[in-house]
C-alpha cells in the first residue's frame, strides 16, 4: 500500500511538472521570460517565476482533467494564496528585490484549454 502512494506522489509530481513545463511555454510565446521553475524555499513552492515586462510575476500552474472538482483557477484558494505570497516575498528578500513591481498570476489548463488570469490575486499578508 505505502509503495502504491509513493508511486502516486511520483506520478502527481511528474503530472504537475508536465503542465508547468506546458504553461511556461505558453507564457514565454505571451512575451514573459521564465526565471525559475518550481522554486521551493521553507515557506512553500512557486510554480513559475518569470519576468512580464517591468513586472517580476509569481505564476501557479493549475490543471484538471476536467471540472467535477471545480475549475483549476478556483483551486487556487485563500491559503493557496497565502503561500505564494509568503514565498514569494522570501524569494525577494533573499535575493535582494525591493524595487520591482510584483503581481501573482494564475495559469488554468483544463484538459487542452489554457487560460492566464494575470493578477489573478493580491499579495496575501503574513
Amino acid at each position: 500500500m505505502a509503495g502504491s502512494k509513493r508511486g502516486q506522489r511520483r506520478n502527481n509530481r511528474e503530472t504537475g511538472s508536465y503542465y508547468e513545463r506546458m504553461a511556461g511555454v505558453y507564457l514565454t510565446e505571451k512575451g514573459y521570460e521564465i526565471l525559475e521553475y518550481n522554486y521551493r524555499c521553507r515557506l512553500g513552492e512557486i510554480d513559475i517565476i518569470a519576468r512580464d515586462g517591468d513586472y517580476l510575476v509569481f505564476c501557479e500552474v493549475k490543471y484538471r482533467a476536467d471540472d467535477r472538482k471545480g475549475t483549476p483557477a478556483e483551486a487556487v484558494d485563500y491559503a493557496k494564496q497565502r503561500v505564494i505570497s509568503k514565498s514569494a516575498l522570501y524569494y525577494m528578500t533573499v535575493n535582494g528585490i525591493d524595487e520591482i513591481p510584483c503581481r501573482f498570476d494564475v495559469v488554468s489548463i483544463e484538459d487542452d484549454r489554457i487560460i492566464l488570469y494575470q493578477n489573478a490575486f493580491d499579495y496575501v499578508e503574513i
